[in-house]
């Protein structure tokens, strides 16, 4: 089976990590990724960071997209920032409003995504594919569904080329917003973002920053788990293995892995997938 695969990661904070990480992608290239993303934090707080695994993994021969968040930004700013990704040989975006470092108020020129695709597109014409993000299970911070599937129809009216969504465990979830993206007219590709589970304390932490929803079984089960870390990621495997195989049977364009800087889970679910 062939079908275009994505790999995220993020950017590291000491020389350790960096090593970590720049050996968990060769292993990974294994999979012939399309593009390798590069995460952004909070108010661009990892900027130099980013910009720079971004550099690397352009050095290294794969396609790199970066992560671009505009929450406090301004125009000159984002400006500037797109001339040095041009720079670098950057050709992907994934454009984001991204989230309010601690302590920080509202600001900046740009209100939603939807405001820095437009601006994008104004700057740059095509030189960027953009990426959008999406959320098959509702964003935490929208009013209703209605009001988030609104937001993501901005975003590909603004020029978003395609989008990877928020990670979930519910395939039917992701089948049943496709189905209403289309029917509101959304027609861009909607990729599914796939997260491993090698980690339950991990993974509980970050589904409660995020809302994403972990059903109520698989909570169950890692908890019976406990410390048994070799258990959870061997049940882990087994239920994300599953839930690609339904997505991929459900017609999913692509696949986006969240790697966590990590390799031995992604390769093994796309090793039983048949991929890579």
């Amino acid at each position: 089976m062939t079908l275009p695969l994505s790999l995220e990661f993020f950017p590291t904070k000491t020389p350790e990590g960096a090593v970590k990480l720049r050996a968990a992608r060769q292993q990974l290239y294994a999979l012939k990724p399309q593009f390798c993303s590069v995460t952004y934090g909070a108010g661009g707080s990892t900027q130099e960071g980013t910009f720079g695994a971004v550099r690397e993994i352009l050095a290294e021969g794969v396609d790199a997209a970066s992560h671009f968040s505009c929450v406090g930004a301004t125009r000159a700013g984002v400006r500037e920032q797109l001339s040095q990704l041009q720079a670098i040989g950057v050709k992907r975006l994934v454009a984001l409003r991204g989230d309010l470092p601690s302590g920080y108020g509202a600001g900046g020129e740009f209100q939603y995504a939807s405001d820095l695709v437009a601006f994008i597109r104004a700057e740059t014409g095509s030189a960027f594919h953009i990426e959008v993000a999406c959320y098959p299970e509702t964003h935490p911070q929208a009013r209703s569904p209605e009001s988030d599937l609104k937001a993501f129809a901005a975003k590909a009216a603004a020029g978003a080329d395609s989008a990877i969504t928020q990670y979930f465990y519910n395939a039917d979830a992701y089948v049943r917003f496709v189905d209403e993206a289309r029917a509101a007219g959304i027609a861009i590709p909607v990729v599914p973002g796939v997260m491993p589970i090698t980690s339950s304390t991990q993974l509980m932490r970050f589904s409660d920053a995020c809302g994403a929803e972990i059903p109520r079984w698989i909570r169950l089960r890692l908890s019976a788990y406990g410390d048994d870390a070799a258990s959870i990621r061997a049940f882990g495997l087994d239920v994300v293995t599953d839930l690609t195989e339904r997505l991929v049977a459900a017609g999913a364009p692509a696949l986006h892995f969240y790697t966590m800087n990590q390799s031995a889970a992604t390769l093994e679910i796309c090793r039983r997938l048949g991929l890579g």
